[in-house]
């Protein structure tokens, strides 16, 4: 990921629409799988700083792996928990986990399939792993340049990776829907003028506090149904038993 990027990410995560749009999704899929008992230990693969770990201790005990050594502040308050590295066999654990999360991180990997295979080794058995990815390559713009994106996903094509290295897929379905419209238009901008790969800023107030607030919206209005199409894709899977 760009530099720059990475020096924004906390401010981004923590104030943009579409991030706090996001971990809202996220939560309440997390609510709905542990219906009130906890996953024990969990796993957040391309953590950055620990920026979900304040949520996931809601549901276990939270660690995680970042392999950009710039996203991590060495006192930051989840350092010690955080493995400054790729997951590969480097990575040892104690004991299996009872949810893997890698949230926007599979569509930056040359080896989705090595990567996989590493998740369900250390996912205990009926463990979860959740993921989310960008969908739809026909939905590339300057953006997934500036994130280093290798490619998109369709649902069809995410599911069968993660269903070739043994887990269950439970529930996979797009999101983010109007957002897929507006990069629809960006992206017909985007091949008359292409401009350099920008690191995005807070939109004013106003603005942030509207466009979070339609996608609340229409999370609200589809729940769990499945949309033929968004910008982002969320699968829900599990190891067997």
């Amino acid at each position: 990921m760009d530099a720059q990027y990475l020096g924004a990410y906390r401010a981004l995560y923590e104030r943009h629409w579409w991030w706090r749009a996001r971990e809202a999704l996220l939560t309440r899929e997390l609510e709905r799988l542990a219906a009130g008992r906890p996953f024990g230990r969990i796993l957040d693969v391309g953590c950055g700083d620990g920026l979900f770990f304040p949520v996931l201790q809601r549901f276990g005990d939270p660690w995680g792996i970042e392999p950009a050594d710039d996203a991590l502040a060495p006192d930051g308050p989840w350092r010690a928990r955080i493995h400054a590295g790729p997951l590969d066999d480097s990575f040892k654990s104690p004991a299996p986990f009872g949810l893997v999360l890698a949230l926007d991180v599979v569509e930056h990997l040359d080896d989705p399939d090595a990567f996989l295979a590493h998740v369900r080794r250390l996912t205990a058995p009926g463990g979860w792993f959740v993921a989310t990815v960008p969908a739809f390559r026909a939905l590339w713009t300057a953006h997934d340049d500036l994130n280093a994106h290798v490619t998109r996903f369709r649902r069809d094509e995410l599911v069968a990776l993660v269903r070739a290295h043994g887990f269950e897929v439970m529930h996979a379905r797009y999101f983010f829907v109007l957002v897929a419209f507006a990069k629809l238009a960006v992206r017909a901008i985007e091949r008359v003028h292409r401009p350099a790969p920008r690191t995005p800023g807070v939109p004013a107030a106003p603005i942030n506090a509207t466009l979070r607030g339609i996608c609340r919206a229409e999370q609200a209005l589809l729940g769990r149904h499945t949309p033929w199409f968004g910008s982002s894709l969320l699968v829900v899977a599990r190891a067997a038993r």
